[in-house]
């Protein structure tokens, strides 16, 4: 089977829907391929989409923020893994991003959390998800899509519903094997296998299969890899050869590496062993497409490893050391910032010191703070993850630390006896795994997303490197997948050689993605996809 269009985005999560949309309303005939229904990661995410600048939540909720802030406290978590220009850029558009997504119906919500927290509870939508205080800022700019639970399912859908109000081709299902190029080395289409046409018992046994290997997979991964080699299985039987053609190029929107154990084993070796968050799609399939036709990687040593201290908040009022007794970091720090600093100390070890009244607020805090999926981890902290004493020198003793370096570190200031540690090391077999995901990918054009040498294929979302490929805090990949997707998705379909995009003058951020300087723009033009109805994405639960 063949066929022809624009523009082929491989992978659809939210770079992959924001790259379709774009690239639609820009007057482009879309194709978008998904291994299997869509969803990816963003459908089992927390749905938090780092945003600032002045959004129209933090505005409503009276909170003061400007571009230029937004960036100073980024510039310390992106290192030079972007630019300047590209990071101004992103925080002088993020208001108008989360417009442009609001206008897709995505909602938000302007309910401030007052504490610090990892994930807010249903009551809040707008926290401070990153290392901010630890910066001397307060601004919060995680904005969690308005729903309850977590809500990585609720932007998908809508991400989703604004690709096919366009009239964009969705080929689910359908698993992208190798990138066609012309005589000059020019990406011009792809070439899969795909379950279209295989019998319906099939299909649905797939999708089915697939939905209950990501969870509970996620959190009995040996369940996992039982179904998913179950998924390969049909696949393997049922699949038929399909090529298609993209007339503008290919954009690679496959997400991470944390799920291929060769990838994690070569690149990131200390990371073995962790909560992957992600999907079997992130096997590292659309990075591995990009190198083999010819393009060139970076960061893909960069694993975030996350261990949060709260909720409840009162965790925060602890003192983290490692066995030595030495204060490990910040404890106010983001989890991804807590948990490589846990990593690095000696044997990976590492405990939080509470006094008894601080115990006792976070026992009063523990069920008001939390939703359903931090609150059993936090029941184990507190109980069976915890040792006490009734002196410093009894609990270090206890717990495995210098009972003299814990003196020294905890001084005049250790609180009211009893004294308890909660366990808070990160280990490959523990009630309180570390979650971690891949950051690093292909080298792409900041201007376009244009894979560097390598014409016709751009990237997008993990599968790139882009502003969170150092270092990550709760919703700058989200919000890095719709910044990325959408510069790519404008790029290809524009196709000028160039590659005009959202970045040059006159740009008009959050216009329900229509930009009236693309000639020929040609809203919502294609043909609806009959194998995508009744598409139901991202059931099924998140690590947030």
């Amino acid at each position: 089977m063949t066929g022809s269009w624009d523009v082929v985005v491989v992978g659809f999560g939210a770079a992959g829907a924001c790259a379709a949309i774009e690239a639609a309303d820009a007057g482009a005939r879309v194709l978008v391929l998904d291994r299997f229904g869509g969803g990816g990661a963003t459908a089992i995410s927390g749905g938090v989409v780092y945003a600032g600048g002045g959004t129209r939540q933090q505005q409503t909720a009276g909170v003061s923020d400007t571009p230029q802030e937004m960036a100073d406290y980024l510039r310390e978590e992106a290192g030079d893994t972007v630019s300047a220009g590209t990071l101004h850029r992103f925080c002088e558009q993020s208001a108008g991003m989360l417009d442009w997504l609001a206008g897709l119906g995505v909602p938000f919500d302007a309910r401030r959390c007052p504490y610090k927290t990892s994930y807010p509870t249903n009551r809040h939508f707008l926290y401070v998800s990153g290392s901010e205080t630890a910066f001397g800022q307060s601004a919060p700019r995680g904005h969690r899509v308005l729903a309850r639970g977590t809500s990585g399912r609720v932007l998908f859908a809508r991400l989703a519903a604004a690709v096919r109000d366009r009239g964009v081709d969705v080929f689910p299902q359908t698993r992208a094997e190798r990138l066609v190029t012309d005589a000059g080395g020019r990406v011009t289409g792809v070439e899969c296998q795909t379950l279209r046409g295989a019998p319906g018992w099939v299909r649905l046994a797939f999708r089915v299969l697939h939905r209950w290997s990501v969870t509970p997979g996620l959190y009995l991964p040996g369940l996992g890899r039982a179904l998913h080699r179950r998924v390969a299985a049909l696949e393997r039987r049922y699949a038929r050869p399909l090529r298609v053609s993209a007339a503008r190029g290919v954009i690679l929107c496959a997400g991470g590496f944390v799920f291929n154990r060769a990838m994690m084993r070569e690149h990131a070796p200390d990371y073995r062993g962790g909560l992957r968050l992600g999907t079997p799609g992130d096997d590292g399939s659309g990075i591995r497409l990009g190198v083999a036709a010819g393009g060139s990687t970076a960061h893909l040593d960069r694993v975030s490893v996350w261990r949060f201290l709260s909720p409840p908040a009162a965790m925060l009022d602890g003192l983290l050391v490692d066995r030595d007794g030495r204060r490990v970091c910040d404890e106010s720090r983001y989890g991804a910032a807590v948990g490589e600093a846990i990593l690095r100390s000696p044997g990976s070890r590492a405990w939080l010191l509470l006094d008894a009244a601080t115990l006792a607020r976070c026992r009063r805090q523990w069920w008001g703070q939390t939703l359903w999926f931090q609150r059993w981890p936090v029941l184990w902290l507190l109980t069976a993850g915890r040792v006490t004493g009734a002196t410093l020198e009894a609990v270090a003793r206890k717990a495995g630390v210098d009972p003299a370096g814990l003196a020294a570190t905890a001084g005049p200031h250790a609180g009211s006896p009893p004294y308890s540690m909660v366990d808070v090391s990160i280990r490959k077999r523990t009630a309180y795994p570390a979650p971690m995901l891949t950051l690093g990918g292909l080298r792409v054009d900041e201007q376009t997303g244009q894979v560097v040498g390598v014409s016709g294929l751009y990237a997008a979302g993990r599968t790139a490197v882009g502003i969170c490929s150092r270092s990550y805090v709760s919703g700058l990949s989200l919000a890095d997948c719709v910044f990325s997707g959408r510069r790519a998705g404008r790029s290809v379909a524009v196709h000028d050689g160039g590659g005009r995009h959202a970045d040059f003058p006159g740009h008009r951020p959050g216009q329900g993605g229509q930009d009236a300087d693309f000639p020929g723009h040609r809203p919502g033009q294609g043909g609806q996809n009959a194998d995508f109805p009744g598409h139901r994405p991202g059931l099924g639960r998140p690590a947030c």
